[in-house]
């Protein structure tokens, strides 16, 4: 089946697209654990959420031992904020590699983030929303623009506006 008709992924498929089995080789990749951001996605398309112009919904378990919580702060166990951001980053381009467009994905920037709440060990599950607003591709340029949020338990911790993510084929 190709990817474009599939709207939900497991673990087993994002590792896959990690080592560049999904795409294919030189496209769209997510990085592999610890960096990988996400467990599912539960929903993605190329023509739904808030604008009509695609989404991704995702999901991160959260567990008392990831690695970034002994290092960030000992003794205050925080998840960075930058985690979220990228885990919303790389879900980005993973919608464009879905999408079925070709090069390997990399952030070019956030219009604005705002950080409202924490993600601490107590914490259970992370779930990503990204709303696109603009999705190019040209011989010129391949790029997703999106907003995003993140929530924890349900509760809204972190929205950006204007994430910005192209392919390269080079």
């Amino acid at each position: 089946m190709p990817q474009t008709l599939r709207t939900a992924f497991d673990r087993d498929d994002l590792l896959a697209c990690a080592r560049g089995e999904l795409f294919g080789p030189g496209n769209a990749q997510l990085p592999l654990p610890p960096m990988l951001m996400m467990d599912r996605i539960t929903d993605i398309s190329g023509d739904g959420g808030a604008h009509g112009k695609g989404h991704v919904v995702a999901e991160f378990d959260i567990a008392p031992d990831l690695w970034f919580f002994e290092c960030h702060f000992p003794g205050n166990p925080i998840m960075p904020g930058c985690l979220g951001l990228d885990g919303l980053w790389q879900l980005t381009g993973f919608n464009l590699g879905w999408r079925g467009w070709q090069g390997r994905g990399y952030a070019l920037g956030v219009g604005e983030v705002k950080l409202t709440g924490m993600v601490r060990p107590d914490r259970k599950m992370l779930r990503y929303f990204v709303d696109f607003t603009k999705a190019v591709q040209s011989r010129r340029l391949t790029m997703g623009v999106a907003d995003g949020r993140v929530e924890a338990d349900g509760e809204v911790i972190y929205q950006v506006k204007d994430m910005k993510v192209a392919l390269s084929e080079s």
